[in-house]
């Protein structure tokens, strides 16, 4: 049982040291920490609301971000959802994550969103290349793996990787979001008790 123990703790912190890297890496852009805080404070000072909008894992952990962003008390919307209310204006802010650099569904829906006149911030790993990237207002750099450059042969079991195709950056944005909602907590002035109480009660 304590090799067990042992070895999960092992792999447990393998993964969180390939994340960490992540956010240390030295790069010409913003840190992305800055870059969505300062989108989305500007959304609440303006009275507008965030929807947000990713395929697969990725958007999976933008819906985890989406609950808090509810939470701190925010007009928070997953796109698709059947409440979801119409983007319309500039003070609503489009979040959405193309690791890769585009998906046909996120390059129609950060049109729309553009089209209606909202700001788009695009998170990403391929921040020059990517069709997703011409149609942001601001852009959020994730320099972690996604399957755009996890395109080698076939992994065997000696060389399979700890975290596979687009693993790290999804859980380095799993990671940077609740860096995002605590620093939000912060600059919006929302104590804990105030967004403990936005919690929903009906599980």
């Amino acid at each position: 049982m304590a090799s067990s123990a042992t070895s999960m703790a092992t792999l447990a912190s393998e993964i969180c040291s390939q994340i960490s890297s992540i956010f240390s890496k030295t790069t010409s852009r913003p840190p992305v920490l800055d870059v969505m805080v300062d989108e989305i404070a500007l959304t609440a000072t303006a009275k507008g609301r965030v929807f947000v909008h990713g395929v697969g894992r990725e958007g999976l952990m933008l819906k985890a971000l989406c609950m808090r962003l509810a939470h701190l008390g925010l007009s928070a919307h997953c796109v698709g959802d059947v409440n979801a209310p119409p983007i319309s204006s500039s003070s609503d802010l489009l979040l959405a994550s193309a690791g890769p650099g585009g998906f046909p569904t996120v390059d129609a829906i950060c049109g729309v969103a553009r089209s209606s006149g909202a700001r788009v911030l695009l998170l990403t790993a391929q921040p020059d290349s990517g069709s997703a990237a011409k149609l942001a207002t601001a852009i959020g750099y994730i320099p972690a793996q996604t399957m755009a450059d996890d395109g080698g042969p076939a992994p065997t079991e000696e060389s399979r990787t700890l975290l596979p195709m687009g693993s790290v950056y999804e859980g380095a944005m799993f990671v940077l979001f609740e860096m995002v909602v605590f620093r939000l907590g912060e600059v919006l002035g929302e104590s804990p008790a105030a967004v403990r109480s936005r919690h929903t009660n009906l599980e």
